[in-house]
């Protein structure tokens, strides 16, 4: 299973994120839940990255499925929108295949 778990200041704002696992819906290389989270969390990386100027902090490890996103600063419109959509993303896939395969969790920071 892939448990994400998005970080909430007590203003609302995203201020990262923490993913780990692997869905575990077909073997390697066939699993489309994995894929899919995947694409939609790389994604949004790459667009904080080359869209934004907000600094942040980030550790990966493929083989574990371990990602570890947090901004150094309060983050800004456009990194808040990214996440957002990121957000829904991946709950779109959580309702579609289910708690089995993504749980998706939000912890005060």
């Amino acid at each position: 299973m892939i448990k994400v778990t998005v970080w909430m200041d007590p203003q609302d704002r995203m201020t990262g994120f923490h993913t780990e696992g692997h869905a575990g819906y077909a073997e390697s290389g066939y699993d489309i839940i994995c894929s899919a989270v995947s694409a939609i969390i790389l994604t949004t990386l790459n667009s904080v990255e080359e869209l934004t100027d907000d600094r942040f902090h980030l550790t990966q490890h493929q083989e574990s499925g371990v990602i570890d996103f947090r901004f150094l600063d309060i983050p800004g419109t456009e990194s808040t929108l990214l996440l957002r959509a990121m957000l829904i993303g991946l709950k779109g896939i959580q309702k579609e295949y289910g708690t089995t395969y993504l749980k998706i969790y939000t912890k005060e920071v």
